[in-house]
């Protein structure tokens, strides 16, 4: 028997078995699809099941495969993402490819006959003009959940600070300071990630989720943005098809927001030597909150209590059943996105795709501040 129809027949006896099964489709297997095809897995529980996969790179098959096997998963492997969203075996997709790919697909799947609810990688496009095009191709399709991957909402000292800040016991928030000191960006396939053409821009490809973060503390959007950045130390001696990496690996960015408040950024990609990733301060007029990633560890204090009165506390979400590359907040993103497909598109996506577009909008901008050297206002990247 052919070795398709077999995997066929072992997805459709899977889904018979439980046919309140979710079934998965995931678009782009490399290292995040893979990543989000485990999360799935420690959900399997909770309804969710993987199907199929599609990706054109045949070792990323090969290794997808593997991890299915590895979890009793019979999926199909296509080579494409229109066969299979032709195929209807799924009711979901997560989409996992390199960044300039995502408007495409999106659109694709948008515009499909079948209804498929999607989970889309950050950043939703490289953009701002394609993810205008994806937010109107959407509203014909109401019907379609559609939530952007800025999982670090979910990261639990981040969450837990963002509950501090909501309950108002920092007052209103004025000042948010995010530093991430990190390793160099990861090896992808095709080396895409290396040029600002594909991914956006390190900027947009890593700090749209800052940049999220921002919006989340201050409760405002963003009117003007300013940057400095550099490549000082990372790729400058690789060659790719006679082309030299172009992507910054340290910048400070300045957001500042409708409501008086602002924001900034301290990126470096050559931090290695640091006990946390990311440290987030956030300022209100009656007190301050912290939240160090991955410490897990998350301080606030008021201003008439001075520093003895500064509370540490851990924060854990024992929900987590696997912590994976981003310290849970990835199967507590998949739990969240579940429970909306299950309401069948009653509850709306944690995040949205409005939120995808002013991410996307403020990189864009704070990319542009350092091309020009100059303020860039939010009007400006979007018109």
């Amino acid at each position: 028997m052919d070795l398709d129809i077999d995997l066929d027949i072992g997805v459709k006896k899977l889904f018979d078995k439980n046919k309140k099964m979710v079934r998965y489709g995931i678009i782009g297997v490399g290292m995040m699809g893979r990543e989000h095809l485990c999360n799935l897995f420690h959900l399997r529980n909770e309804g969710a099941t993987v199907v199929c996969v599609a990706d054109p790179h045949v070792p990323s098959q090969k290794v997808s495969l593997e991890f299915a096997d590895s979890f009793g998963w019979p999926i199909k492997v296509f080579s494409g993402h229109k066969e299979m969203l032709d195929s209807g075996l799924c009711d979901v997709v997560v989409i996992a490819t390199p960044n300039m790919t995502h408007y495409q697909i999106l659109m694709d799947v948008i515009n499909h006959p079948k209804t498929h609810h999607v989970l889309v990688e950050k950043p939703l496009c490289t953009t701002v003009e394609d993810c205008r095009k994806v937010i109107e191709a959407a509203k014909k399709r109401p019907e379609m959940l559609v939530q952007v991957g800025l999982e670090y909402r979910y990261m639990p000292p981040v969450a837990k600070l963002i509950d501090i800040v909501n309950g108002g016991r920092l007052g209103h928030v004025k000042m948010v300071s995010i530093r991430e000191h990190r390793f160099p960006f990861l090896v992808k396939v095709d080396n895409w990630n290396r040029f600002n053409c594909n991914s956006g821009g390190t900027l947009v490809e890593k700090c749209c989720h800052f940049f999220d973060l921002m919006r989340l503390f201050v409760g405002a959007n963003p009117v003007r943005v300013m940057a400095s950045g550099a490549i000082d130390i990372n790729h400058k001696n690789e060659v790719y098809d006679g082309k030299v990496p172009d992507i910054i690996d340290n910048a400070y960015v300045i957001v500042e927001f409708d409501n008086g408040a602002r924001g900034m950024l301290d990126l470096c990609m050559f931090a290695e030597g640091s006990k946390n990733e990311q440290e987030i301060s956030v300022i209100g007029e009656d007190g301050k909150g912290e939240a160090f990633v991955p410490e897990n560890i998350v301080r606030y204090g008021l201003r008439i209590e001075g520093r003895d009165g500064v509370r540490t506390m851990r924060a854990e979400d024992h929900r987590i059943k696997y912590d994976g590359l981003h310290h849970g907040s990835s199967y507590l993103e998949h739990l969240n996105f579940l429970a909306a497909v299950k309401v069948d598109g009653k509850k709306a996506p944690a995040v949205d795709l409005q939120d995808g577009l002013t991410a996307v909008a403020i990189g864009v901008a704070a990319q542009l501040s350092i091309e020009k050297g100059r303020f860039v206002s939010i009007k400006e990247v979007m018109s």
